[in-house]
């Protein structure tokens, strides 16, 4: 009778125990279902660009997309800010970008970069088209990578390459003017480069700068008056002002070399191009593996555009008379 009973505990206790199992197996089938309604992170990026003209509106617009490629349209929000040139403007849409603490903010051109940098220590901050990082952030020490909140991508074709395309086009040329804006760090700095380069090759270098946009053209007439190439670099008060320099430029006949492709196409008769939509869309990769956690800003190196292309203005070049040289590609607006 005993042993009966043990029979009957020990066959009670084991349904038990199979109910038991069977109920954490129906609960942990629940999860799946649970899981699949959870929602992705929103994300708000404040996108301040220093001034609209073509090469910066590339990059801003190939930026989103890669953004939006990525992370998905409706899991991203962009506050898309322009200063139209004018820094407190640009000081106030980043400092409005920090009290409203967006998760990231791109800054296009040196002057939006600058102005984050003072609005925020914290929110991460990715700039472009930049052209150097040490002398818009003032680095005394710079190795690649800025640290902090900051890294980004540079419009920055190698300047002793640039220099090397005067000759190019303009062979027998032996004055060189460069035109540049007075208010741009980093045109200040390639500018001087460049003149370091230029008087290495032998030319008498005079630099011709401009406040505003309405000395642009006083300050290209004396400069074209007394030079027989001009060169510019990736200069945002330029860029804005392109048909007016070119308008005076082809009217004395001389020919300009610029320090990017879009101020090519509107003025210029060759560069080493920087592609700016392909510069955004790095700086969009970049910002996706920051928001998502993937990679640690502080340890991001700047970017650069790994294939600068040499390229020539068939229109300009053929109301010059100037024969392209050979190795350049023509350039066709995008």
């Amino acid at each position: 009778m005993r042993k009966i009973q043990r029979i009957a505990l020990v066959a009670a206790t084991a349904l038990i125990a199979f109910a038991s199992a069977g109920c954490v197996n129906s609960g942990s089938s629940s999860k799946p279902a649970s899981s699949s309604t959870t929602k992705k992170k929103h994300y708000t990026i404040g996108i301040c660009q220093y001034v609209q003209h073509q090469a910066l509106d590339a990059a801003t617009k190939s930026f989103k997309a890669e953004v939006k490629k990525e992370l998905g349209a409706k899991n991203v929000t962009f506050d898309d800010q322009n200063a139209q040139g004018d820094s407190s403007t640009t000081s106030t849409i980043c400092t409005n970008f920090a009290s409203e603490k967006v998760d990231l903010i791109m800054a296009n051109a040196t002057p939006a970069l600058q102005a984050a940098a003072s609005a925020t220590k914290s929110i991460p901050i990715l700039g472009t088209s930049v052209t150097s990082f040490p002398v818009a952030l003032n680095l005394k020490h710079f190795n690649g990578t800025v640290g902090g909140n900051i890294s980004g991508t540079s419009d920055l074709a190698p300047l002793d390459k640039q220099e090397k395309i005067i000759k190019d086009f303009v062979p027998k040329a032996k004055r060189l003017g460069i035109l540049r804006s007075s208010s741009e760090p980093n045109s200040k700095y390639q500018a001087e480069e460049i003149e370091k380069y230029a008087k290495k090759d032998g030319y008498k270098v005079t630099q011709y700068t401009f406040s505003d946009t309405n000395d642009v053209n006083s300050v290209t007439r004396q400069a074209v008056s007394a030079s027989d190439v001009i060169y510019i670099p990736t200069d945002n008060l330029a860029s804005s002002c392109s048909k007016t320099i070119n308008n005076v430029a082809l009217k004395a006949k001389v020919p300009i070399i610029a320090g990017e492709e879009m101020l090519m196409g509107r003025c210029g008769v060759g560069t080493l191009s920087i592609d700016f939509n392909k510069l955004g869309k790095i700086t969009g990769q970049m910002a996706v593996q920051v928001l998502t956690g993937k990679k640690k800003i502080s340890q991001m190196p700047i970017q650069y555009d790994p294939e600068p292309v040499k390229e020539y203005n068939p229109t300009i070049c053929k109301k010059l008379g100037i024969k392209p040289p050979a190795g350049y590609k023509p350039y066709t607006e995008k």
